[in-house]
């Protein structure tokens, strides 16, 4: 074993003396017998400067432990289900998507709880970030920064997405800055993983390690295909089994929160299962692929345009659909009140059907994202556009003690009218000092002033 170690050792030098004695301007070919060697660098070179990195400082809420009574001398007499806050930090990675408006996209998990959110760009620039707006059903968030020069990533058609595609995966893991790894597309609408609440991601070999979350998975084209988010793997390190958000979804969930402030989540309103072997043998089916419909939920969307139990969903706006949960996360990510077509197999017959999707319950926001002052209270779009629903307010928050109360309506602020979420937080951006907010409740208008 020696001998062959010094061998080895000899073969290294030698080959490092014939290197140091290249001429200076040496170069590595770019092309051999006249064709050009395959490089990711030229589609990269535009790719990655849109890919940012993203540190978050916040507090979070942590149970106290429960002193037994013979050490309560020295810890003080505590209340086991007294919360206390303890700062944390925590690094990730987020897409531009939109440069003249310094979009940003990242997972919900990155920035959840921050306080502050700080993104430093490829060129090194740091700028703080504000939060617009998150789902944490899907894991999805929207930043907004203000900076000239960005770059921002195209969005693909993961619909268009097939398994042996090759994708690229960029981000900032474990805090080392902006990485780029490849691979290819492993499989398509992955689900029922209870990673997410809503899943139909895409799974790749490209290697994505912690702090990878919320960033991009590319094709070839350099366009973006998914937002990185979970990976499966012994003790957090990458196995060749990662998991993105297809870019779609991400675009549903994000245009809605541009436009309202909130996810205002679709609802189909059927109950049912993936089609398995037993029931394409038992409903005489020619494929095991679908959504079998168990139940109409009475008065949904599903019922009113005429989906009945026993229907097979095979396709939504055109598209295969493989599963009940691909079903579920893609009618989540489609808007309320949204039109869609579903192609469903009823008696051997193939039918299609035009939905207005429903508007799913209990969409509401954190209002602290909006004003500091409203922390603490819960708000909701009204659905006739009239306002802004006070879902909650906590006990002692700064929101309460403003006056805000469950129940209220806000209707405007200052002298004007305020419709929804969205149109509160654009005149609220750059306000400051006192403002009235003009509230009713109980049927009668009054004003709260808020600093």
């Amino acid at each position: 074993m020696k001998k062959l170690s010094l061998a080895i050792s000899a073969a290294l030098l030698s080959s490092t003396m014939a290197l140091s004695s290249l001429p200076a301007v040496a170069a590595w070919p770019t092309s051999v017998d006249g064709q050009t060697m395959p490089s990711l660098a030229p589609m990269l070179e535009h790719a990655t400067p849109a890919v940012v990195s993203i540190s978050v400082k916040g507090t979070h809420k942590v149970k106290q432990q429960n002193v037994p009574e013979a050490f309560q001398f020295f810890f003080g007499n505590r209340n086991p289900n007294q919360a206390q806050q303890r700062p944390f930090r925590g690094l990730g990675s987020g897409v531009i998507i939109d440069s003249d408006k310094g979009y940003i996209v990242t997972n919900n998990h990155v920035i959840e709880n921050a306080d502050e959110i700080l993104i430093t760009l490829k060129d090194g620039r740091q700028l703080t970030a504000k939060k617009l707006g998150s789902d944490a059903e899907s894991d999805i968030a929207l930043l907004q920064i203000e900076a000239d020069k960005l770059s921002e990533i195209k969005l693909a058609d993961s619909d268009e997405l097939r398994v042996g595609d090759f994708t690229v995966a960029i981000g900032s893991p474990f805090g080392l800055g902006q990485t780029v790894t490849s691979g290819i597309v492993s499989a398509l609408g992955r689900s029922n993983l209870n990673i997410e609440n809503f899943e139909d991601f895409i799974q790749t070999d490209a290697a994505i390690n912690s702090g990878n979350s919320g960033g991009a998975l590319v094709n070839l084209r350099g366009e973006l295909i998914g937002i990185n988010t979970a990976i499966l793997g012994p003790g957090g390190g990458n196995v060749g089994i990662g998991f993105a958000i297809p870019s779609n979804m991400m675009n549903n969930l994000v245009q809605q929160i541009i436009e309202f402030g909130e996810v205002r989540r679709g609802i189909l309103g059927v109950a049912g299962r993936s089609v398995n072997n037993d029931i394409a043998q038992a409903m005489e089916l020619k494929s095991s692929q679908g959504s079998f419909v168990e139940q109409v939920v009475p008065g949904s969307a599903a019922d009113e345009a005429g989906i009945k139990a026993g229907d097979v969903i095979v396709e939504l706006n055109g598209k295969n659909i493989r599963t009940f949960f691909e079903l579920r996360a893609k009618i989540s990510s489609i808007g309320a009140n949204k039109k869609v077509k579903l192609t469903v197999i009823r008696d051997g017959d193939k039918k299609t059907f035009t939905v207005k999707l429903k508007q799913s319950e209990g969409s509401n926001i954190a209002a602290e994202s909006i004003h500091r002052m409203l922390e603490g209270a819960k708000l909701e779009n009204d659905k006739n556009n009239k306002g802004i629903i006070i879902e909650e307010v906590a006990q002692g928050s700064p929101a309460q003690m403003v006056g805000l109360k469950s129940g209220d309506l806000i209707t405007g602020i200052n002298r004007s009218r305020i419709k929804n979420i969205a149109q509160l937080r654009d005149y609220l951006k750059d306000k400051e000092g006192v403002l009235a907010l003009s509230i009713v409740r109980d049927g009668h208008a009054q004003y709260l002033m808020i600093r």
